[in-house]
């Protein structure tokens, strides 16, 4: 025996308890350190019986098993790496998370190979059974978008961490003494029969919003106004037009439909008998013209509570407040819990260096929140140059912005620079819109050349500092939703510092063009500078209607992605798309009331490299009758779209338009009753979303062709009624959701087929009963969200397939995405 077996014993023994601590605390190597565990547990009764035997190994064997501790030795240092890994430094962690990778299949080849080969000849009791079927770090991401993961990986532990503030940041009224007293304030202005207007104003990042959405929340408020309080989000840029029909069918609790009929609007405002109290809270009011816009629109007898940065005069309201910045111990108080995770300054830390950054960021509640998180894990010399350079910035006053924004900006410069780029592309999207998942993560690939590992990286890691808020889907309903479910909010002061360091410099040599707010047309100080190229990789685009005379000529020759925000019913896309030679995204959001005709299709016919297109309130018939194919197009999104009955046509030859395209998603579409056939022979296809599409009554029968399809999510559908029976034939598949699809009766007995189906989604489908007999050929099934009738079916399928999750889950009648 051997010296090193018993190092080899020691350090496994070790190794092992470092990774039950990891596999608890460390979600990025997770996987791995699982895998090992079982390796090592398999390992240590043979080196206990190599050691108790007393015989000695072949030199050569001794010499493999030499080498073998050393790399146990160099795991176990690498587990200490991972355990002080600060969590906020999401690509440090992925790196080691590499090489904890790297660690498992030595480990591996070593368990399956070399013992088995030599060692487990001279023992021949120890059995190895090692189940290769955990997941390793590559699959991450695929569990994750199809919600596999027991834990909901990466983007779910930040989901979660976000949820989790939520509940803190709801107790800040107990934590400030000045919430308390505001909230105290408002809701005996509120209750007082006098009053119909009060106002909130308050420094921008100050609690306004939060402190309006307590009000909401009170027991006292709701009972006083018998659950009739309705919040709409006002913002910097509004339609007063679509925001009164807002409020309109929140008041009267109707839906209009979208005629255009401004004048029906009006005589229903009037004529409109509120006779119970309401109460309507109007956050992120910019202007007072628009507040006194929308005030005349109210109905009569609606209570109105207005939040905004400015302070509107007593003509305009009945009452005002201004909400208190936080004092000194509730400041260190908020600061402390993102910097350390804890109420108060740990005892390791520097109490006075602490203080005075606590001090130099005012009491406000946005900046104590995400300078702390931005300092969190980091050496003191770092905390120290942070604390010089806010010392530096201007005191607030009552022109605060740039100041505001000069303090909040020490939070971006600690950011690596593809971190701060991800940051700093936010400012592409209007304020106060939530943004998908999936339009950012997308951006983010096609102008960084990041893959989409790195993409959610970059994500989670600017959730963790506090840059963007993760938002799930309150009808997606539990922990393990993909990530279809979940969207990105930042908050406004953050946005204005993305555009504020996006607007520095010269114009045409800017990185990104962003317009701040919704504008008649394209900012004059592009116009002045359009003589020379505009070299930004970014173009974001916000207006209402434009016409062909209504655009100038812009050469932009290394724009890669265009965003185009608008309000209209009718589009004339920039003639300039046409000197946008390397463009690989277009996105395309409508946000009027009605759909979009769009025009000059024929800029198409230049974009030879566009590999992402998304549409939202389009009307799309006109795009598949004048389109020709484009070759490089990997992505089309179809939100809230006006299909009209055009993929109904035989002619529609989706192959041809789209010879490379990877994932196609219709999402909220109107007008589409069937697919057609020829989507059938899109032989790249891999991902199929056709969600909460009313009117899709079929699929087509072939839809089995579609032979390397792994993803299909037909998400509420309630006319849908069946699956093809060629289902089967899409071996490749992973995920299938039937989530609400309230009228389908049953799973094709050809579903067995689907040997790689890891997961089903069939919640609230009432029709299914029964399950085909052939579910018992799903091996690979891991996971099954149904309803409970029909639950006990697939826990006996079950005791068939082993490991197979069967969660039953809870209805959601939480209708706040509504507003949305």
């Amino acid at each position: 025996m051997a010296v090193t077996d018993l190092f080899a014993g020691e350090i496994a023994t070790e190794l092992l308890k470092q990774l039950l601590v990891i596999s608890r605390k460390c979600a990025f190597c997770r996987s791995s350190a699982e895998q090992l565990i079982l390796y090592i547990q398999e390992l240590l009764p043979i080196i206990q019986e190599i050691k108790h035997t007393g015989v000695e190994l072949p030199q050569h064997r001794q010499r493999q098993l030499d080498t073998f501790s050393e790399r146990l030795s160099d795991g176990l240092e690498l587990a200490k790496k991972v355990l002080n890994s600060p969590r906020w430094n999401v690509y440090k962690s992925l790196r080691l998370a590499q090489k904890m990778e790297k660690l498992e299949k030595t480990v591996s080849r070593f368990m399956n190979g070399i013992i088995q080969a030599h060692v487990l000849a001279d023992v021949h009791h120890v059995r190895v059974g090692i189940d290769e079927k955990f997941p390793r770090l590559e699959r991450q991401l695929e569990a994750m978008k199809i919600g596999v993961d027991d834990r909901g990986g990466w983007l779910g532990e930040a989901v979660n961490r976000v949820e989790e503030e939520r509940k803190f940041e709801g107790t800040l009224a107990n934590l400030s003494a000045g919430m308390e007293l505001g909230k105290r304030k408002l809701k005996e202005m509120l209750m007082v029969k006098d009053f119909t207007v009060i106002g909130v104003h308050g420094i921008g990042g100050s609690g306004k919003t939060t402190l309006a959405r307590e009000i909401c929340k009170d027991d006292q408020i709701k009972s006083y106004f018998n659950n009739r309080i309705f919040f709409l989000t006002v913002s910097q840029s509004p339609s007063v037009e679509q925001l009164s029909v807002k409020i309109w069918e929140m008041i009267s609790g109707n839906t209009m439909v979208a005629s255009g009929n401004m004048f029906s609007l009006v005589k229903l405002q009037h004529d409109m008998d509120i006779s119970s109290r309401t109460l309507l809270v109007l956050d992120d009011v910019w202007s007072q013209s628009v507040f006194e816009q929308l005030k005349n629109k109210i109905p009569a007898g609606c209570k109105i509570l207005v939040v905004s940065r400015l302070n509107f005069p007593l003509s305009v309201v009945d009452s005002s407040y201004e909400l208190e910045l936080l004092r000194e111990d509730e400041a260190m108080g908020l600061f402390c819990h993102f910097a350390f995770g804890q109420s108060s300054i740990p005892f390791t830390a520097d109490k006075q260096l602490v203080k005075e950054v606590v001090d130099e960021c005012k009491g406000l509640p946005l900046a104590l929140k995400v300078i702390g998180a931005s300092l969190k894990g980091q050496p003191e010399m770092f905390w120290t140059s942070a604390k010089n350079r806010l010392s530096r910035s201007q005191p607030l006053c009552e022109s605060h912005e740039v100041q505001l924004l000069e303090r909040m900006k020490l939070s971006i410069d600690s950011l690596s620079e593809n971190v701060r780029d991800c940051f700093l592309d936010l400012g592409a999207f209007p304020e106060d819109k939530r943004i998908p998942l999936d339009i950012l993560i997308n951006m983010w690939i096609e102008l960084h050349d990041i893959d989409e590992k790195d993409a959610f990286a970059i994500l989670v890691e600017l959730s963790d500092k506090n840059l963007l808020t993760l938002v799930k889907d309150a009808r997606a309903g539990d922990k393990y939703s993909s990530y279809y479910e979940i969207s990105v909010h930042q908050h406004d002061v953050l946005r204005d510092l993305a555009i504020h360091l996006s607007n520095q410099g010269n114009t045409n040599q800017r990185r990104r063009l962003l317009m701040p707010r919704r504008e008649a047309g394209l900012p004059k100080e592009w116009e002045r500078n359009m003589d020379q190229p505009f070299n930004a990789q970014i173009i974001s685009v916000h207006t209402g209607e434009m016409r062909e005379m209504d655009w100038f000529r812009m050469d932009c020759p290394k724009a890669e992605v265009l965003v185009l925000n608008f309000s209209s019913n009718e589009y004339f896309l920039p003639p300039f798309l046409d000197d946008m030679p390397k463009l690989r995204a277009l996105i395309l959001i409508n946000y009027s009331t009605s759909n979009t005709v769009i025009h000059n299709l024929s800029v198409f016919h230049n974009l030879n490299n566009l590999r992402s297109l998304w549409f939202e309130k389009i009307y799309v018939p006109r795009i598949f009758d004048t389109t020709i194919p484009l070759k490089n197009l990997q992505k089309v999104s179809l939100i809230l779209c006006d299909i009209d009955n055009s993929l109904d046509q035989s002619a529609i030859e989706l192959p041809r338009i789209f010879p490379r395209l990877s994932e196609l998603t219709m999402d909220h579409c109107i007008n589409l009753n069937k697919l057609p056939s020829s989507i059938c022979r899109m032989h790249t296809l891999k991902i199929l979303n056709v969600t909460n599409c009313d009117s899709l009554q079929e699929l087509p029968a072939d839809l089995g062709k579609i032979k390397f399809l792994q993803l299909l999510r037909l998400y509420s559908c309630p006319n849908l009624k069946r699956l093809p029976v060629s289902i089967g034939h899409l071996v490749w598949l992973k995920y299938l959701d039937i989530s609400q699809c309230v009228t389908m009766g049953c799973l094709p007995e050809g579903v067995g087929g689907c040997t790689n189906l890891e997961k089903i989604d069939m919640k609230e489908c009432p029709q299914i009963k029964n399950l085909p007999v052939s579910v018992v050929s799903l091996h690979s099934l891991r996971r099954v969200i149904c309803d409970e009738e029909v639950s006990w079916l697939w826990k006996d399928v079950g005791k068939i397939i082993p490991g197979l999750c069967v969660q039953v889950v809870e209805e959601c009648f939480n209708l706040d995405w509504l507003s949305e």
